[in-house]
């Protein structure tokens, strides 16, 4: 993974407001608890929340979220961000940037969260209901989304120096199972519309129940297997099989959901800035793909 974003602080934004939205210059500015890796975020005020690109490869989402979390919002039974207003350049900072509607709510970690058999019910809703919003005119996969939506296969160079480094902490020939069986097919109905990041912090919760979904940075149309990561990075047993079912998506694109989850997992195996919960986490996943793929044999 490469870190080369940038780090903005709040001095830096609360130029770029008394600048650029001198109407919002007396709200207070700070930044998020738990901030992300594209975008760092922060409160302004209590109603809305600025999102600032870290990286170049990381601007196209400004453009990509003011357009279409408006078309999104109209078909979903969900609370999405608002756009409200998209920043320029300035005192420094080189890319665009956005202001959109503050979702409070808790995280499906959250001590209050449901148990996971609910959550994998209502996680599975949420993205049924994404697939029937129309996507005719949808961005399809590319840089803008990291490529998701298109086939895991774009990260083949990346999985096969993977494990060639990891060959002695994984099953090498189990995850070549798992990588080959998801190259060997491709998404074949019409293309749905995905989110691109379905993980916790994502994911808000309102009177114990689904209710928001934020950060839509990675979304685009296309196969919709690269949203189904959370069958294993947050689900076992039981409830991944009831996430499974209620979803409803065929056997070859749970394959290529495992190549994504794979893929993911070694990354973060890979990575020397993984601390020792991650490590663990995705050791964990990584087993749990190949024994079911040998079970499935």
């Amino acid at each position: 993974m490469s870190d080369d974003r940038l780090s903005i602080d709040s001095e830096l934004v609360r130029e770029l407001i008394a600048d650029q939205f001198p109407h919002w210059a007396d709200l207070e500015i700070r930044q998020v608890t738990a901030n992300g890796w594209d975008n760092s975020t922060f409160h302004l005020g209590s109603e809305m929340k600025i999102r600032m690109p870290t990286a170049v490869r990381y601007i196209q989402q400004v453009e990509k979220e003011r357009r279409y979390l408006p078309h999104l919002q109209a078909h979903l039974p969900y609370e999405l961000p608002k756009p409200i207003a998209v920043g320029e350049p300035g005192h420094g900072y080189p890319f665009p940037w956005s202001i959109q509607s503050f979702i409070p709510g808790e995280t499906i970690t959250s001590p209050d969260a449901p148990d996971k058999r609910q959550l994998a019910a209502e996680i599975a809703d949420f993205l049924r209901a994404l697939h029937r919003v129309p996507a005719e005119d949808g961005p399809p996969p590319g840089t803008h989304n990291f490529f998701r939506g298109g086939s895991p296969s774009f990260y083949d160079s990346e999985v096969q120096t993977c494990l060639a480094k990891l060959g002695g902490v994984i099953d090498p020939v189990g995850a070549l199972s798992v990588w080959g069986m998801a190259l060997a097919s491709s998404w074949k109905r019409p293309q749905v519309w995905l989110h691109g990041d379905v993980s916790p912090g994502n994911l808000l919760l309102r009177n114990g129940k689904l209710a928001a979904v934020i950060d839509f940075g990675c979304s685009g149309v296309g196969d919709p297997a690269c949203d189904l990561m959370m069958a294993w990075t947050f689900f076992a047993g039981e409830r991944r099989e009831i996430f499974r079912d209620r979803v409803g998506l065929d056997l070859n694109t749970w394959a290529r959901a495992r190549g994504w989850a794979l893929w993911k997992a070694l990354l973060k195996l890979s990575d020397g800035r993984s601390d020792e919960i991650d490590r663990r986490d995705a050791m964990d996943v990584i087993s749990a793909l190949i024994d079911e793929v040998k079970q499935n044999a």
